[in-house]
């Protein structure tokens, strides 16, 4: 029974209650107490059975409400479980994804720090380029006057240098076609032609025959005057060395300062330093103080080296030829301290010059290239005290340095056949050097000393293992070596021909060099029949 129905019972009985009351109350009394009684039994069964369906009712009602209750949190449960799994599924989902996202951030931050170190590298590269292109442009302004100071010679002088290397080649080629279209004559003719240019050449000209010296003693005066020049334990020997980087030592008996080096200007400081020492020591009646000399030396030096440039402004003004870059013009002078066989090589120089532009004349070709080229073909002589090789070719290399033109450079290294002829002018220079030095009284050397220098050239050479023979040729400026083959191989030969020049070096004295051949020859014979 549901709760609505036992309500209405229950106010059904309350109401028929009360309306009894009312309906007996002018009854009798027992009838009412009886009615009233058998009411109250009623009422009372009533009431007991609307509490007994009342509590069933309630049971029910209990039970359907725990029931659905417990349909409710089954209902409940199943969808909690339900939106558990789905928030596990949601939180692992979110999990994964935090990972992912964590992975991606992680990746994010690497690639940020890998393009902030690129773009800190890309900055610091092109800060570097920035600061190359700085470099490059000052370099590039820079460079022409760098080139200049390298060069030793302006932009203009350049110019002009090739400027005037080309009207010179016009001039060569001109005159080369000039002697092409001349008719063909025969050698003997040739021969005759050019005797008779030499020697009208050398009729021509009229300059200093004299034998110069120079000398490498200077005497000592006598007495205390010498132990004054010379200073306690041979000072002043010692500073005039130090400033002349010449040797000086006293010969055996005293009497004399020996001055040796190859340095002829070197020779001539020492020796005008002795003598304002001496002529001081005789005046003073003193000895002379080391730092006095010392200083004297080198004002003697610094005059000496304006007489050397002037001495070669005097050579160029002399034949009328353009000056030469300054460094040229003071080996050109000092070359009057240079002898070749008691020649002085300064008058040599000039003589050549004007034979070889007497003969260039004759020839048609430029006298004043002519001339430049004689003048300057024996100036590696003023350097070979300095460096090793050939004069003729340290003059050529100082000259292309310098600014002389290629023509006259390369008559300067072609003289003594070091380089090939490539012009006319490179004969020229060839031929005047050898008529200047041969010609009657020009060169003096001592005949008893050539011999014995010779001699002693051989001797040194046979002495070595494996020396067959050996020969001095070209007046003992070359020394011809032959080895056996079976004893000597190629690179024994090589060896042999330094070991025979560093010798030859340590142990004779000579002017100038000595070309040391080394021939190793094989010969296979056999006979026939």
């Amino acid at each position: 029974m549901s709760l609505l129905t036992l309500l209405v019972v229950l106010l059904a009985a309350t109401s028929g209650a009360g309306l009894g009351w009312w309906a007996v109350k002018g009854l009798k009394k027992r009838e009412g107490e009886r009615l009233l009684q058998g009411a109250r039994a009623v009422a009372s069964s009533l009431r007991a059975a609307s509490e007994a369906e009342a509590s069933a009712a309630k049971r029910q009602m209990v039970m359907a409400a725990k029931e659905e209750v417990l349909a409710s949190q089954a209902e409940v449960e199943k969808r909690l479980r339900a939106r558990e799994d789905d928030l596990s599924a949601r939180l692992a989902a979110l999990e994964a994804s935090g990972r992912e996202l964590e992975r991606w951030r992680q990746e994010v931050g690497e690639t940020a720090a890998g393009q902030t170190a690129d773009s800190r590298a890309g900055a610091a590269r092109a800060d570097a380029t920035a600061a190359l292109r700085r470099t490059a442009a000052a370099d590039a302004r820079r460079a022409p006057k760098v080139l200049e100071e390298r060069a030793g010679i302006t932009r203009e002088a350049l110019k002009r240098t090739f400027v005037e290397a080309e009207i010179e080649a016009a001039h060569l080629e001109a005159a080369q076609r000039a002697r092409a279209s001349d008719a063909p004559i025969s050698g003997t003719e040739d021969a005759r032609r050019a005797k008779r240019l030499l020697g009208i050449a050398v009729g021509r000209f009229s300059g200093h025959y004299l034998t110069e010296r120079s000398h490498s003693l200077w005497p000592l005066p006598e007495g205390q005057a010498a132990e004054m020049l010379l200073g306690p334990e041979a000072r002043n020997l010692a500073i005039i060395e130090e400033v002349t980087k010449i040797r000086l030592s006293l010969v055996d008996d005293g009497s004399a300062i020996r001055m040796e080096g190859l340095d002829g200007v070197g020779r001539e400081l020492a020796r005008r330093t002795l003598a304002w020492a001496g002529r001081a020591v005789q005046v003073t009646r003193s000895a002379v103080e080391p730092a006095l000399i010392e200083r004297t030396a080198r004002e003697i030096v610094k005059k000496l080296d304006h007489e050397l440039f002037d001495l070669g402004r005097r050579a160029f003004r002399a034949l009328e030829i353009p000056p030469a870059h300054a460094e040229i013009v003071r080996l050109v002078g000092r070359l009057n301290y240079r002898t070749s066989f008691t020649q002085n090589q300064w008058k040599h120089a000039v003589e050549a010059a004007f034979l070889c532009g007497m003969i260039a004349a004759e020839l048609r070709l430029d006298v004043k290239v002519a001339r430049r080229a004689a003048l300057l073909h024996d100036i590696g002589k003023a350097l070979t005290h300095e460096l090793d090789g050939s004069h003729a070719v340290i003059g050529a290399d100082y000259a292309r340095r310098l600014g002389e033109t290629e023509v006259v450079a390369n008559a300067i290294g072609a003289h003594h056949t070091d380089e090939p002829f490539n012009s006319p002018y490179a004969y020229l220079v060839a031929a005047t050097d050898a008529m200047s030095g041969a010609r009657p009284g020009a060169r003096r050397q001592a005949e008893d000393n050539f011999v014995s220098k010779v001699a002693d050239l051989e001797r040194l050479s046979r002495a070595f293992r494996g020396v067959s023979d050996a020969f001095a040729v070209q007046g003992g400026r070359e020394i011809r070596v032959y080895v056996d083959e079976d004893k000597v191989d190629d690179l024994g030969a090589v060896e042999l021909s330094s070991a025979l020049a560093q010798e030859i070096s340590s142990t004779m004295t000579f002017p100038g060099q000595i070309r040391v051949t080394v021939i190793r020859e094989l010969l296979a014979v056999e006979n026939a029949g």
